[in-house]
């Protein structure tokens, strides 16, 4: 990265044709502000942080009930107070796009099965669904929860809600027992909307018994409105106080969106809750629509016309992201299933199918569908895709270089960073600058980001912590229940006060682009020299018979530290002797003979999070002698199947110790 060589250039009518353009050409004619570039707009968004927020909500005329004055009265954070006086309905500006030429939802799952959702009928169905919940006794702050996949009737369901001034909240059917009611319990909600099952990899998983012991321990549950997508004729049999999903949604009750504060709860969200209570995130209904609409339209280069697919459960916050697209009028397209069912061009095929503008995906089904020998171009026309979104994890230079080479050699690649935290993305893409593989190109509008070391000082071209230097609109107001805020507090705001800390790694290239190296609490630091795990996992999975890695680095108080590294091999694959020495090799040229590991080890599977996410922290936590079901819940992983191999993998170090 000494002297990147760019590898794909904006030529001149894609840079004319950019949405970020046709916002600075408006803030000249309109606001007098003469900006040059994206360098020149991403500075004045981060200084001029109220006539920016100004200018995004005057540029796409949000409705509202009353008109705005200024956009940010107290800068503080926590606590900045964002458009006084304001009140809206998130489902105004979903609704103000409703037109008769394109669909608002497509749909399709992994057994190929697909429907569309006109932009009328999406509107009579919250109509009649907000209609049954206003009946059902839901008003202004109560909470519904659902327990519901990615299908348009979790769309309808969080539209009808958001419409009643409500709060929000959704986890994924394939979520575990404990970890759903970790989630709900905190939050006493009114009713769940739930359905009878999902197919997963070519598989039924009937969930009703499942729902009746979630209703059983949530007792401020009153209503349940149940979808049957296994069993149509199941009904709501074995359920009290019970409404078929049909029957919640029947007839045609006129849209009345309640309009509330810009900081009144739209939802929440959680974090991954790997370990101890998963924190319950609340943002607001004006902060998601002006952030949503700002990093969709100008980072994703999305607008009215455009086909918007990002692949997510409802358990990530990518579906929040997914369902912004309505807010920019974008047709969103939606897959439910297993991406690699019936094999990994599943997802390739409904993008050159369904005419998708812009495809997201979190880094890892990339990197599987470049182990696999996947070739897209395969799947189907893609010529209609020009942005291609990447998240989860960093996506490595391998990957970019396998994009341009097997789906389009002058396809935009745009990586994001962020999290459930802000339901955004601090850093990301824009089409009007060359693109680096490795590198996000830019940090995002109003998003003051900067590198941090331990003194609290900003860095360039060097590695550090990343922090948020001012309040944006889509921070959480609170987290719910907590009482003086202090786990919010310590959740950002611990190392540096007033400055936003998010747990990452960050390096800001000279030419403003932004590598992300993995969470700074997951830290190799060997012999006194620190380095983010993503540059370790790149140099191991670019070998061909590596599938995954995760390496813990094991600090003892008066001992040397231990650091060993895990891998999964391509099937029939087995570590010899020979593969170890090539991969220490491999290590060593790439980083350096510090961080060549103590040992490796072959292992069925490394742990994720149900968002992708290596459980590094939490395995490192195992290792140091803390208790398996104290460091991790395994309701909250894809795979809690593995975990059995670390938990005795522990116990031996620890007799052997």
């Amino acid at each position: 990265m000494e002297n990147p060589v760019a590898a794909w250039t904006p030529s001149p009518q894609t840079i004319a044709d950019a949405k970020v353009t046709a916002f600075i050409d408006w803030l000249g004619r309109e606001r007098g502000i003469a900006l040059a570039d994206y360098d020149a707009l991403w500075r004045w968004s981060v200084t001029d942080i109220d006539a920016f927020w100004g200018a995004v909500w005057d540029y796409f005329a949000i409705p509202s009930a009353t008109p705005r004055g200024q956009a940010l009265a107290d800068a503080r954070m926590p606590g900045a107070v964002w458009f006084p006086g304001v009140e809206l309905n998130y489902i105004e500006q979903v609704f103000r796009h409703a037109t008769d030429a394109r669909p608002a939802i497509v749909f399709r799952d992994e057994s190929g099965a697909e429907r569309d959702v006109s932009w009328a009928e999406l509107q009579r169905q919250v109509g009649a669904l907000a209609a049954t919940l206003r009946a059902q006794g839901i008003g202004r702050g109560d909470r519904v929860v659902a327990f519901m996949p990615n299908i348009p009737e979790s769309v309808i369901a969080f539209l009808a809600v958001a419409s009643l001034g409500a709060i929000w909240s959704v986890c994924s059917p394939d979520m575990g027992r404990v970890a759903v009611l970790d989630r709900f319990r905190q939050i006493e909600p009114k009713v769940m909307i739930a359905v009878d099952g999902y197919r997963y990899g070519g598989k039924a998983h009937d969930r009703r018994a499942l729902v009746g012991e979630l209703l059983g321990e949530l007792p401020s549950v009153e209503h349940l409105i149940l979808l049957s997508q296994l069993d149509p004729a199941a009904g709501t049999t074995g359920f009290a106080n019970a409404t078929t999903w049909a029957d919640a949604t029947a007839g045609n009750a006129p849209l009345a969106p309640e309009h509330v504060p810009f900081d009144h709860p739209l939802w929440v969200v959680y974090s991954s809750g790997t370990t101890g209570l998963p924190k319950p995130i609340v943002h607001s209904q004006g902060g998601v629509v002006i952030e949503h609409l700002k990093a969709i339209t100008f980072h994703l280069d999305l607008g009215p016309g455009d086909r918007y697919h990002w692949y997510s459960t409802t358990g990530w916050m990518m579906w929040n992201f997914q369902v912004g697209g309505l807010l920019a009028g974008c047709t969103i397209c939606l897959f439910d299933g297993n991406p690699g069912t019936p094999d990994l061009n599943a997802l390739w095929r409904f993008v050159a199918e369904q005419r998708i503008d812009f495809f997201g995906a979190g880094a890892a089904f990339y990197a599987s569908c470049q182990k696999a020998g996947i070739e897209p171009t395969q799947a189907g026309d893609l010529s209609r895709l020009r942005g291609l979104g990447s998240t989860g994890s960093p996506l490595s230079p391998e990957n970019y270089r396998w994009l341009l080479d097997h789906v389009r050699n002058d396809l935009w690649i745009n990586p994001i960073s962020g999290g459930t935290d802000l339901v955004s993305a601090f850093i990301g893409g824009v089409p009007t600058l060359p693109m680096y593989p490795g590198e996000m190109q830019c940090r995002c509008l109003g998003a003051k980001i900067e590198a941090f070391d331990e003194a609290g000082q900003p860095l360039t071209d060097a590695v550090g912590e990343l922090v948020c230097c001012a309040p944006m609109p889509s921070m959480p107001l609170y987290f719910w229940n907590d009482r003086d805020n202090l786990r919010y507090i310590d959740s950002y705001f611990d190392t540096y006060p007033g400055i936003w800390r998010h747990g990452d790694w960050l390096r800001i290239t000279p030419r403003g682009g932004a590598i992300i190296y993995g969470r700074s609490d997951a830290t190799i630091n060997r012999h006194g020299i620190r380095m983010g795990t993503s540059e370790l996992y790149r140099a191991v999975e670019d070998l061909p018979e590596v599938l995954d890695s995760m390496v813990v680095d094991l600090e003892y108080l008066g001992k040397e530290s231990y650091m060993p590294l895990f891998v999964v091999l391509r099937p029939g694959e087995t570590l010899t002797a020979t593969l170890t020495a090539t991969i220490r090799e491999r290590i060593k040229v790439a980083l350096s003979a510090r961080h060549v590991p103590n040992d490796i080890f072959q292992v069925p599977a490394i742990p994720r999070t149900l968002t992708g996410k290596k459980l590094e922290l939490p395995i490192k936590k195992l290792l140091l002698g803390q208790p398996l079901e104290k460091v991790v819940n395994p309701d909250t992983l894809a795979n809690p199947e593995c975990l059995a191999w670390y938990g005795e993998f522990a116990a031996h170090r620890q007799q052997a110790a």
